[in-house]
């Protein structure tokens, strides 16, 4: 399938490792134009050949670095994916176990970080009937006991890019949500992440935990999802061949979720 992305241009947020990384790559395979940010930039991020920007995008200065670096360096933004979130700090613990500085810090990161990018690009996205996805998780539809204030972050961005839809559809921008459940990224996969503090807080070994994800998980097909797949999909929402798809979320977790 021809998505006829050639030349258009994109800015991926999180674009250093994981889900963010594989979305610059085959973005850049389709012929795009990309300019990845993230706090660090990996050598695998400057290896794609992609413009970057290293920028601390929990804050509005770093978004307003990597936009105006953006719109400067490549002439006008066609899409625009809202990666970034998580982050290294995010612990699961209840909402008894997070204070105020915490449910900021993840707010700032997994909603504002998009509300702010978003709102940069849009006059640009505007003028070239531009795309925008976001990237939320299956935690705005299956909201665990921790970490509570991720889950409520990821279901504001869901809401977020619905109200988008709605607004500026009639401008020609399509906005639309890609939800995965558990993709192999190192925020499962890394010794010290947030994968290896579930596994202790389950008395489980790490890697044996991992192994056991997909039973425990109750996945469906039986794996986790890999990050090439989410950027297949996140691809093909930012491509004309969806030109009549806005406003929705698509889920990618194995079939995790089972009711309607």
């Amino acid at each position: 399938m021809d998505l006829d992305l050639t030349s258009k241009s994109a800015v991926v947020t999180g674009a250093g490792r994981g889900i963010g990384l594989a979305v610059v790559r085959t973005l850049i395979a389709e012929g795009v134009r990309v300019m990845g940010a993230a706090r660090t930039i990996t050598p695998e991020l400057k290896e794609t050949g992609a413009l970057t920007v290293s920028a601390d995008l929990s804050t509005a200065d770093g978004v307003t670095t990597l936009m105006d670096r953006a719109l400067t360096e490549l002439g006008g933004i066609d899409l625009l994916v809202n990666n970034v979130g998580a982050g290294d700090d995010v612990e699961p613990v209840g909402f008894l176990d997070t204070d105020d500085t915490q449910w900021i810090r993840v707010f700032d990161l997994n909603l504002l970080s998009a509300v702010r990018a978003s709102r940069a690009a849009l006059p640009s996205l505007i003028e070239q009937r531009g795309a925008i996805v976001n990237i939320s998780s299956i935690n705005s539809r299956l909201p665990a006991a921790g970490p509570v204030a991720y889950s409520a972050a990821k279901a504001a961005l869901a809401a977020l890019g619905k109200s988008l839809a709605e607004e500026f559809g009639p401008q020609g921008v399509r906005v639309n949500t890609v939800s995965p459940g558990v993709v192999r990224t190192p925020l499962w996969e890394d010794p010290d992440g947030f994968g290896s503090k579930v596994a202790a807080g389950a008395g489980a070994e790490h890697g044996a935990f991992l192994q056991q994800i997909p039973e425990a998980f109750n996945i469906t097909t039986g794996r986790i999802t890999e990050p090439r797949e989410v950027a297949a999909l996140v691809a093909f929402l930012l491509s004309n061949v969806a030109s009549n798809i806005s406003g929705a979320d698509y889920v990618i977790d194995g079939g995790m979720i089972k009711t309607l």
